[in-house]
């Protein structure tokens, strides 16, 4: 029988046939073949003995969170308490989209700022917006039955930012646990302690641990250049077809910089991702 994981906790797993569920272990032979089964596989199962059989081809899968098979991802951004991570946003916006995997940015507490801070929230708004980025806030409920349905989506972003208060926004029956923000540490606490698919508006949705720690395993200093719309898209427009925008004269980038048409915490971060890259 096929059906797909929906949730794991330690060596269980929750499969999905149908309209049925099955809570399987793992065969052995996974362990031998160094081949771990994630949440989001489609697999094949025995449903009288309990056992996963066989697992599909992935089309990709993530290592945080644990997770297979993602349409996209949706990058919760705290505008406030916390204050908004540029660099963590960028960072993740450049390896899910490594992944190939669609990013998907949604700003919340937007109700907390100043009529000032409104004004620079939405200016960052709009410049994502303009560089090819689904830009949404958690305002924005209307919209989301149309981002999920029939996908695959995945909820990361800072701690604190609010991905348990979002989905509990959207399915008032999920009733996920949320914690308080800590003042102390200005970021919020861990919530969510395992990976689960949760049906959302006809789609998928898993809410993972806020989490800081990604990085850029196995992305060359190119890899990330090509995965930042502006650093790929007016790569045609600079001297040299290898240009990383960074010391090389006749920089189209480095000129929409100075003219500030780039965003400057854009291009800020992307300088630390490339000079701090340890990948290839």
């Amino acid at each position: 029988m096929e059906g797909f994981i929906i949730k794991n906790i330690s060596n269980d797993y929750v499969v999905k046939c149908s309209n049925n569920i099955y809570n399987c272990k793992a065969r052995g032979k996974f362990r031998n073949m160094k081949l771990v089964p994630l949440v989001g596989d489609y697999v094949t199962i025995d449903e009288k003995d309990l056992y996963i059989l066989d697992i599909k081809e992935r089309k990709n899968s993530l290592v945080r969170p644990s997770i297979a098979n993602v349409d996209q991802a949706i990058i919760v951004s705290s505008v406030k308490s916390p204050e908004l991570d540029t660099y963590l946003l960028d960072k993740l916006l450049t390896i899910i989209s490594y992944n190939n995997i669609e990013p998907i940015i949604c700003f919340t507490k937007l109700d907390l700022l100043s009529k000032e801070e409104r004004i620079e929230i939405d200016n960052i708004q709009e410049y994502y917006s303009k560089i090819g980025y689904k830009v949404v806030t958690n305002e924005d409920k209307n919209k989301f039955r149309e981002i999920l349905k029939n996908k695959i989506t995945v909820l990361t972003g800072q701690s604190g930012a609010g991905k348990s208060s979002l989905l509990n926004l959207l399915d008032k029956r999920l009733d996920l646990r949320t914690d308080e923000i800590s003042k102390a540490l200005n970021r919020g606490k861990h919530t969510t302690r395992h990976t689960e698919l949760y049906e959302v508006m006809d789609g998928y949705v898993v809410d993972t641990p806020g989490f800081s720690n990604v990085d850029f395993h196995g992305m060359s200093a190119m890899d990330i250049r090509d995965n930042m719309k502006e650093m790929f898209d007016n790569l045609d427009y600079c001297k040299y077809r290898d240009c990383m925008h960074i010391k090389e004269d006749g920089c189209m980038v480095k000129n929409l910089v100075n003219s500030k048409d780039i965003l400057i915490s854009r291009y800020d971060n992307y300088k630390y991702f490339i000079g701090n890259n340890k990948g290839n």
